[in-house]
């Protein structure tokens, strides 16, 4: 670990980081134990690092975690604005500077960054207690300016009153007094039944600025004398610039310096030019000798023909109970499959893009920032600077599914590197076409898994075999551990919830120059399709009903799959008799502590089988707010289907086969089914959202196709099973 590693992650074990549980906890980070004011214009009282009042009564929660697109700014202001009882519409967010000593996400360590679906959930207890202590201290400012008692003093709606001596202050008001107290080290945060807005459909607080174009993405920065970069990367992984020709490039008009950039991850030339159509056009005069000696040059045929050989073979053990191989020897039957999932990619709506200014003492960040630890450690190394002189700029993402949390800082390595090879001292603005975030990696990786169930003479399952056979995520990066289980690899798989006496679930990590990253919901992308599919598979051999045989698996040891599961088979009418037309599949899945059912409902047209409906039902502890919890499961839908029908990046001869939406298409919006989200009761904490939605989409929809066709889906995309979505 590096000097500058050492000051962001201190004394820390890197497999904390993937750990649910908080390596460092503190609730909330206090400046001198005093809230701070300034003498300009008015005072402004900032209690702690997520608070700012201002002298005009605007309240700004500074917020640590991204926004992307899941509505973290929304909820993570609704709970600031609860417990300090605010005016709604006076609620604004903006994004936390790089500050792993304030920021750190509790879920991650001393590190911060957002991911695991852990906005909310590692914030809630934080916010509450940050927004608790500011209440007390508008509360205590205003008891002293009007000589009453505090208990007293009451505040509804951003406005503090004392109802005996009729009077009453905005927050504005009580600004400067309360930033001169000290803050209270007790604070008690609301009951929940109290909760005015928690549980609440507040409106989000980044609608209308994305709705009029005044939110500002990466893409839209604009500043003085900046260059726009566009870039040419090498057909395969691993390849390097051997030389180039840029002598057309350099003859069009606006383009300033034609570069040759090294990092860790890739090799490339960058075209810097006054706008982005100008770099692009000159881009593709470029003429590039790559050197490919090292690279990669396999196929995914071949990598699925050699994944299938080593499922055949024990790997290492990632969790075994009881006696897997005498169960398996004495078993009535013995069922098995093998399941194939594609490389996938993240098709972000804006493509991976980076601003970066490189002084002689700082340097300055513009991004839809999502590790801002790793990214800020790795600018620092790239430009040769301390990691505190790398100012971030955490800007909105037009989405990130995992890519912009790259654990080698890739993409904003790159924009430094090329700033840096240009020896400018403007902005440099790295731009990626759709056809670069599509072939330059990173990718969900491509995995194969071979399934093996021993039933009874009474159908029961008494034995349970997993393999699963792909890259890892982790290795080589912080995150990984020591030992030779990826657990993003076998999540879904070594902690499945459902009674079998025994099992044995074992993984075989492969390399290959093919670079891979976590993609939303990660692991659960592929556990979950094969565990549901393949239970579906013995229901239907042992003519047991899906929805039945999941219930006599789930013991009282899982409450909330229990509960998520009837929920679900409620709200859809499971048990009910259904129309001849329709064809109905069942799937059920946790993931970052979240439980989510799903039921997929097709139905047969003279064109064939059409997606109807999608009944969705989560356990997600408190909902801070039910409408976003709703976006969410929906977004997930879409973004699994997209997924499960078409997603598939191929390789031949190491070169990437797919270059832009035509290709690797994305759901439209109007190809989304219907969908009824039911969200169960809850008063627990809340628990992850963004991610859950994805998992189960893939095999409820493969159940109901298997149902329908009268064979397993065991391969994924599901293009060539004729589903219309329009």
């Amino acid at each position: 670990m590096s000097t500058a590693e050492k000051d962001i992650f201190p004394q820390v074990d890197r497999r904390d980081l993937l750990k649910g549980t908080a390596a460092l906890t503190v609730a909330f980070w206090l400046p001198a134990g005093k809230a701070l004011a300034n003498g300009g214009t008015g005072a402004v009282f900032e209690p702690n690092a997520f608070i700012r009042i201002g002298a005009d009564g605007i309240v700004t929660v500074v917020s640590k975690h991204i926004e992307m697109g899941q509505g973290a700014y929304t909820g993570l202001a609704t709970i600031v604005a609860e417990e300090l009882d605010a005016d709604w519409t006076k609620v604004r967010v903006e994004g936390a500077p790089a500050d792993a000593k304030r920021y750190n996400n509790l879920n991650f360590g001393p590190m911060q960054g957002t991911g695991g679906s852990s906005s909310i959930s590692n914030s809630f207890d934080q916010l509450r207690n940050a927004g608790a202590a500011a209440r007390a201290m508008l509360v205590a400012a205003a008891a002293q300016k009007w000589s009453v008692p505090a208990s007293e003093v009451s505040v509804v709606n951003g406005v503090v009153a004392h109802a005996k001596s009729n009077r009453s202050a905005g927050f504005g008001e009580l600004a400067a007094d309360a930033a001169k107290l000290p803050v209270p080290a007790d604070a008690k945060p609301k009951d929940p039944s109290k909760y005015t807005l928690i549980g609440k459909n507040a409106a989000r607080v980044d609608s209308r600025d994305k709705s009029t174009g005044k939110a500002l993405f990466t893409q839209d920065v604009q500043l003085p004398g900046m260059l726009t970069a566009a870039v040419v990367h090498p057909p395969r992984f691993g390849a390097r610039v051997k030389s180039f020709d840029a002598t057309k490039a350099k003859a069009v008009k606006g383009v300033k310096s034609v570069v040759a950039f090294e990092t860790p991850v890739r090799s490339g030339i960058a075209v810097l030019a006054t706008d982005f159509w100008t770099a692009k056009k000159a881009r593709d005069l470029v003429t590039v000798e790559w050197d490919e000696s090292a690279a990669y040059r396999g196929s995914t045929t071949e990598l699925y023909k050699e994944y299938r050989e080593l499922a055949k073979k024990p790997g290492a053990s990632a969790k075994k109970e009881g006696d897997p191989d005498a169960a398996f020897a004495s078993a009535a039957e013995v069922l098995e499959a093998t399941y194939e999932f594609p490389y996938l990619a993240h098709a972000s709506m804006e493509p991976l893009n980076c601003v970066v200014r490189i002084g002689k003492q700082d340097c300055e960040v513009w991004n839809g920032e999502q590790f801002q630890t790793v990214d800020q450690l790795a600018v620092a190394k790239t430009v040769g600077l301390p990691p505190a002189s790398v100012n971030i700029h955490m800007l909105y993402a037009g989405g990130s599914f995992g890519r912009r949390a790259n654990p080698q800082a890739d993409y904003v390595v790159e924009a430094a590197a090329i700033a840096k090879a240009a020896g400018v001292d403007v902005p440099v603005k790295m731009v990626w076409t759709r056809e670069e975030d599509t072939r330059a990696g990173y990718y969900r990786p491509l995995y194969v898994h071979t399934l093996k169930a021993g039933l009874d003479k009474a159908g029961k399952i008494v034995a349970w075999q997993h393999r699963i056979v792909g890259q890892s995520i982790v290795a080589g990066t912080p995150f990984g551990g020591p030992g030779p289980i990826d657990a993003t690899s076998v999540e879904g798989a070594s902690n499945l919830p459902y009674a079998i006496p025994n099992l044995a679930v074992e993984l075989h990590t492969t390399k290959n120059g093919v670079p891979v990253q976590w993609w939303r919901s990660v692991g659960s992308t592929h556990t979950a399709f094969s565990t549901e599919c393949f239970l579906d598979d013995i229901a239907r051999h042992t003519k047991q009903d899906p929805y039945a045989l999941r219930k006599s698996l789930l013991t009282d040891k899982h409450p909330r799959h229990n509960a998520v599961l009837d929920l679900v088979a409620q709200k859809s009418g499971w048990s009910q008799a259904r129309p001849k037309d329709e064809v109905w599949g069942l799937a059920l899945h946790e993931s970052f502590n979240s439980v989510v059912a799903q039921v997929v409902q097709l139905k047969r047209t003279s064109n064939g089988l059409k997606l109807a409906k999608v009944i969705c039902a989560v356990d997600c502890g408190l909902a801070v707010n039910p409408n976003i919890v709703a976006m969410q499961m929906e977004g997930g839908i879409g973004y699994g289907l997209a997924a499960a029908l078409t997603g598939a990046v191929t390789l031949k001869d190491g070169v990437v086969e797919q270059s832009n939406f035509d290709d690797y298409p994305v759901l439209r919006m109007n190809q989304m089914p219907a969908i009824d989200v039911h969200i169960l009761p809850s008063t627990a904490k809340p628990t992850g959202v963004g991610e859950p939605g994805t998992p189960p989409i893939a095999p409820a929809l493969a159940n109901a196709l298997a149902l329908a066709n009268g064979k397993p889906v065991r391969v994924l995309p599901l293009s060539a099973e004729g589903i219309t979505l329009a």
